[in-house]
């Protein structure tokens, strides 16, 4: 099977959120078949929602893959169980780590367990900037291309992290 690049958003508000981030990014390198490629500076925003949570840390993963995505998505979800996550009816709610598929190769996927692309990411500044921190000319299947869409995003606060962790002024 060839390998297919693909792009994992990931996100986390609880338990040391740039550690869990950090570690994930390691283990992504670590499934079988895949390869991580680039990883995007960490980023801090405000939680989509409930309000009376933590601010979370997210960054985008490039990776290679010879796995389809619905064992990239197995895998995924083995991470996030050995980081404790702990899945809840409350949508948005926090999270020691999130992993989605943001996209995968050029494939459009609408499955009972897997859309692709993930089907919040053209209104999401905390996947579209990191996504255009790795590739800026990246075309999101269906949706148009990611510098397009950055510029269509209603004001919003993101701060990249620095070496230290402390937001860049």
């Amino acid at each position: 099977m060839s390998s297919k690049n693909a792009y994992i958003g990931l996100g986390s508000n609880l338990s040391d959120p740039k550690a869990q981030v950090t570690q994930a990014l390691r283990e992504l390198d670590l499934i079988a078949d895949t390869k991580l490629i680039k990883a995007s500076s960490l980023y801090t925003s405000k939680p989509m929602g409930p309000s009376d949570q933590p601010d979370y840390i997210n960054a985008v993963a490039k990776i290679s893959t010879q796995l389809s995505a619905e064992q990239l998505l197995d895998e995924l979800q083995n991470i996030e169980h050995i980081h404790q996550r702990q899945r809840k009816s409350q949508r948005w709610g926090p999270r020691t780590l999130d992993l989605d598929i943001i996209l995968f190769g050029d494939e459009q996927i609408d499955s009972t367990r897997l859309q692709i692309p993930h089907y919040g990411v053209a209104e999401r500044e905390f996947v579209l900037i990191p996504l255009q921190e790795l590739q800026a000319d990246l075309i999101i299947p269906g949706k148009g291309s990611v510098t397009e869409l950055i510029e269509k995003l209603p004001p919003y606060r993101l701060d990249k992290l620095n070496n230290n962790g402390k937001p860049q002024s």
